[in-house]
């Protein structure tokens, strides 16, 4: 086993050295992970609805039953049925024991997808912050390589200076290429 926790303790020193000089990469890693968890949340959301919504029917339900039951305890006490009337009493007292415990469920139900939601909005939020982030890495990145491409071929402050038109209109370009990814991202994620 020692070759083998070697090879991944290796393999995992040199994947965080790769995030550390690729920074845009462990904030697209990121990314996806938030991605997950507001899908993860919406679909959990989807369901304690569902779950909330048979709830409200099983309250409604017994609602029902205890007023059927209601009605026969009345009947069998206007016709001096003693002997109906108390277990007609005690199948009521049984339903409205029975609807309490599911009012309570569904109240239980109804705090769990505030909780959600507002999970839901606290990831939507975390995730806008991290793609502003990620878009700040790209241009630094995009202005890194500009520059250093600059550097490469030699130029001179002066000839640099000189075409600072050009950074401006290369800037503009690498600002709208990553808004609109990010644009056609948030569009897939809608879909």
């Amino acid at each position: 086993m020692g070759l083998f926790d070697d090879l991944s303790r290796f393999l995992e020193n040199r994947l965080e050295e790769f995030l550390r000089n690729n920074p845009h990469l462990e904030l697209e890693a990121l990314l996806e992970q938030l991605r997950e968890q507001e899908g993860d949340t919406l679909k959990l959301i989807a369901d304690l609805q569902v779950q909330e919504k048979r709830s409200q029917d099983d309250i409604l339900s017994t609602a029902q039953e205890i007023q059927r039951w209601h009605i026969r305890v009345q009947k069998a006490q206007a016709a001096n049925r003693q002997d109906l009337v108390a277990a007609a009493q005690e199948r009521e007292a049984t339903l409205l024991r029975e609807g309490n415990q599911r009012w309570g469920q569904m109240q239980g139900l109804k705090e769990r997808i505030t909780q959600s939601k507002e999970l839901l909005r606290k990831i939507q939020v975390r995730r806008q912050e991290v793609q502003t982030k990620a878009a700040e890495a790209l241009d630094l990145r995009a202005k890194a390589e500009t520059q250093q491409r600059f550097e490469t071929n030699g130029w001179s402050n002066k000839a640099t200076s000189s075409s600072s038109g050009f950074d401006d209109l290369e800037e503009k370009f690498l600002r709208w290429e990553t808004q609109d990814e990010l644009d056609a991202m948030k569009r897939n994620m809608g879909k």
